[in-house]
């Protein structure tokens, strides 16, 4: 096996990829500008290898704000093309430019009203001259040892597509929030999430006053199916935390404690969190101080909230 060819291949595929950067300009930002105002959605469309990298580059946008979908070419021109609508912007992607089938669906394209961008090597080919915008990439020396096989000028093809969804992406104002929003199921989504939109509220949120009996807290506790409860003021402002894990060391020390008030064994000042917060600080919070739950409060230490453990595993088995 021969490891310096190997290094030889990413050292060609990084050079197509940076040798973008100077050809990035105002054909660029016009390309950025016509999807930003994009009414309809992105349809991408490629042929082979054109075609996978499409594939990304549309779930890459319709994951990032701009709605995108792949359209196969050869499906097209045989009953797809109703996928089209005149608000749509298609962006074509052939190295060559000469790709027949892109040719082919074009002035079909053009017929709807639909605008063009393509992602080619030179606006001099067919696809070059028959499109609104041409993102040029320049002649690529391709990794394949035969200089066939499209590699290099796929993997600048899929940056360039990569450059554009993103910077649209952030000129538009898109959020983590609104990430999550479109990954619900993924493990970025979840880590996404506002707190608040998990979080236990209601009947499943069980507090009591310093005063309760540790014994009434364990009622609350198994109706709840809850492993901790809030220990609450008048005002319902934070003062403490009472866990299964406090009431079984209690009993080791006092057999009598389930007749106390649980204000004597509670937990002061536990760690919390707000409900603005995101699940994936909470849960490094857990991790890092080895606790399962954690009571959610306002910017006034009201509680508003608890967020279990289980709740968040439950999010990973949905994915």
């Amino acid at each position: 096996m021969d490891i310096d060819f190997a290094r030889a291949v990413l050292e060609t595929e990084a050079k197509a990829v940076g040798g973008l950067t100077d050809r990035l300009g105002d054909e660029f930002l016009r390309a950025c500008r016509m999807v930003l105002k994009c009414n309809g959605r992105v349809v991408v469309t490629g042929v082979g290898k054109a075609g996978l990298v499409g594939t990304k580059i549309a779930a890459t946008l319709a994951s990032t704000g701009t709605p995108g979908l792949f359209l196969n070419p050869t499906d097209a021109l045989h009953g797809d093309l109703g996928m089209v609508l005149k608000e749509d912007v298609l962006l074509a992607l052939s190295n060559s430019g000469e790709t027949e089938e892109i040719l082919r669906l074009i002035p079909y394209v053009r017929q709807i009203g639909a605008k063009v961008v393509s992602i080619t090597s030179s606006r001099a080919s067919g696809l070059g001259k028959h499109s609104d915008v041409v993102l040029e990439m320049g002649r690529i020396e391709e990794a394949c040892p035969l200089g066939l096989a499209p590699s290099a000028s796929t993997t600048a093809m899929m940056a360039l597509g990569d450059a554009l969804a993103l910077t649209v992406q952030k000129e538009r104002g898109f959020t983590g929030e609104d990430y999550a929003r479109f990954h619900p199921a993924g493990e970025i989504g979840r880590k996404l999430l506002r707190v608040e939109t998990i979080m236990r509220t209601g009947e499943r949120c069980p507090f009591v006053s310093p005063r309760t009996r540790v014994g009434d807290c364990l009622g609350k506790l198994t109706h709840a199916h809850a492993g901790c409860i809030s220990v609450v003021d008048e005002g319902r402002k934070l003062v403490g935390v009472f866990t299964d894990g406090d009431f079984r060391r209690a009993w080791e020390r006092d057999r009598d404690a389930a007749k106390k008030p649980v204000g004597e064994y509670m937990t002061v000042n536990p760690k919390t969190v707000r409900p603005d917060g995101l699940v994936g600080e909470a849960m490094a919070l857990m991790r890092d101080k080895r606790i399962n739950a954690l009571i959610v409060v306002d910017d006034k230490k009201v509680v508003v909230g608890l967020l279990d453990v289980q709740d968040i595993i439950g999010l990973r088995l949905e994915g």
